[in-house]
């Protein structure tokens, strides 16, 4: 084949194809796996509210209801969770941007009283036998380290060294707030979801 004459025109020709091909070549490849990549994130979130909520009939994922903290821009997601039309709870996907190095993704699950459920913790890049702990600690049932059955409306989710009644993870207090401050954040979108839908379904 004819090597090209080292021109400024056909190297200018030459990277046009080559970008065209590149563009056309990525194009292909997100429309190949945006859709498993998508089902992976709904498989996620679908494991993650079984995990944190009683039994439920319906399908939470087509009931999402969004709500945005005071002082936030992304919206927190409200799952809510129905025994026939019976409202059971909900679970709710939370954040808060206060980690020791970053944003904390929990999703919790509340009954219809508030009481928590059960937690998943979705994201975070604490450090590793530190922080990273939140997934068990507030699980645990020693000392006072457990938020399961307890409800934010009535008791005090802070860690103890700012006079609340949760045993935050031992030298990991930042990490320990920002997984408090998450729960309080979704609980609060639990009660809007409450004070909002429910009110409106009662009405009707």
């Amino acid at each position: 084949m004819k090597k090209l004459p080292s021109t400024l025109f056909n190297m200018v020709m030459s990277l046009g194809v080559i970008t065209v091909v590149a563009a056309a070549l990525l194009a292909w490849a997100n429309a190949v796996t945006s859709g498993p990549v998508a089902e992976a994130e709904r498989q996620k979130q679908i494991d993650a509210i079984k995990a944190v909520l009683p039994t439920f009939t319906n399908d939470p994922l087509a009931s999402k209801w969004e709500f945005v903290p005071a002082g936030g821009s992304e919206p927190f997601s409200v799952f809510p969770a129905y025994d026939g039309d019976s409202f059971c709870g909900a679970a709710v996907e939370g954040y808060s941007l206060n980690g020791f190095s970053g944003r904390v993704s929990v999703m919790y699950g509340f009954d219809s009283d508030g009481n928590v459920t059960g937690y998943e913790v979705l994201q975070h890049a604490e450090t590793p036998g530190l922080g990273a702990k939140m997934q068990e600690w507030f699980r645990m049932d020693a000392g006072h380290r457990s938020v399961l059955g307890r409800n934010p409306g009535t008791d005090a989710m802070y860690v103890a060294k700012d006079g609340g009644a949760i045993d935050g993870i031992t030298a990991a207090t930042i990490s320990s707030r920002a997984f408090l401050e998450t729960l309080r954040s979704c609980y609060s979108a639990f009660e809007a979801y409450k004070s909002d839908c429910l009110k409106n379904d009662a009405d009707e």
